[in-house]
């Protein structure tokens, strides 16, 4: 047999040994990753970079909080080999979407091991027959210096499930906590051009307590007095919230892009108030004003400084 045949058996022969070792990087494929938000998805694709295959559930503009698994999805989520989810309660579609996928992934909540705040007041009205028990508040996200705990916790399982890879993850976690510290600076920056008598919040549901927290925000109230937007309120509760408004002199009504906007513009009318629409539960597609985080983070804050001034 020829020597250039021989040397391609034992290359064929190595290939498949290497295969046998187990893990996805031995056996010469990416780590199969899927993301539950197209927030969550962003940071770990800042941390996984090109090594992974990454595919995000939630498309651009879709509300975490009502969302419906295809199909597809069941599919996705069969194959992967890690599921990074933003936890806290967001994603309530996911425990049964995982029963019926079945699949051996491992899920990551990204924001495990932070200090969740907790409701003092839900009082939104049932939808339908379901009642919805509001637990701890899931939007992280609202505080970059949150993302930071995210960042430790994707690249910690990264790491772990792809070590062959580790200083590829290491490596892109660093720089990008780089970015997140130089964003809160920023933010830092803009909301002190913020008078401190109009730092005060109202949102179409619960979402930027996060944020209102770190940066010295008051928040007055919501539309929807909870953490979820599946949620209707009373009319005592949108009574209670004008009064509120007026009382504190509120500047503006924030409103995600992702609900519908009827009830919050209907506050904003009734006093005489600015509708200012944010993005809140999802990124926009890829080109567009809010298409990564730090993106996200910057179009927020610029819009709040703007209804606030």
């Amino acid at each position: 047999m020829k020597r250039w045949l021989w040397m391609a058996m034992a290359v064929v022969v190595l290939m498949m040994l290497s295969a046998c070792a187990g893990g996805p990087a031995a056996r010469g494929d990416k780590l199969r990753v899927v993301a539950t938000t197209t927030i969550v998805g962003d940071v770990v694709a800042q941390v996984g970079g090109d090594v992974i295959a990454l595919t995000v559930l939630l498309p651009a503009g879709a509300d975490p909080h009502t969302f419906d698994p295809s199909p597809q999805d069941m599919a996705k989520v069969a194959d992967a080999d890690i599921i990074f989810a933003n936890g806290a309660g967001l994603e309530a579609f996911l425990e049964r979407l995982l029963e019926n996928a079945g699949g051996d992934a491992e899920v990551i909540h990204v924001s495990e091991g932070l200090t969740f705040i907790e409701p003092e007041h839900h009082e939104a009205e049932p939808v339908g027959d379901e009642h919805h028990h509001e637990g701890v508040d899931p939007h992280t996200w609202t505080d970059p210096n949150n993302v930071l705990r995210w960042v430790d916790n994707i690249e910690a399982a990264l790491v772990r499930r792809d070590p062959a890879h580790a200083a590829v993850y290491r490596e892109n976690a660093e720089a990008y906590r780089a970015q997140l510290r130089d964003l809160d600076a920023w933010v830092r920056e803009q909301v002190a051009t913020i008078p401190p008598e109009n730092r005060k919040l109202v949102t179409d549901h619960e979402t930027f307590a996060y944020f209102a927290q770190r940066y010295g925000f008051e928040q007055i109230g919501a539309v929807v007095p909870g953490y979820s937007t599946a949620a209707q309120p009373s009319a005592r509760d949108l009574a209670d919230l004008e009064d509120r408004i007026r009382a504190y002199d509120v500047k503006a009504v924030f409103v995600g892009s992702t609900v519908n906007p009827a009830l919050a513009q209907r506050v904003a009318e009734d006093t005489d108030t600015t509708l200012v629409f944010l993005y809140t539960g999802s990124l926009t597609a890829p080109g567009g004003e809010a298409d990564s985080y730090l993106r996200y983070v910057r179009y927020n804050v610029g819009a709040i400084v703007e209804g606030l001034k």
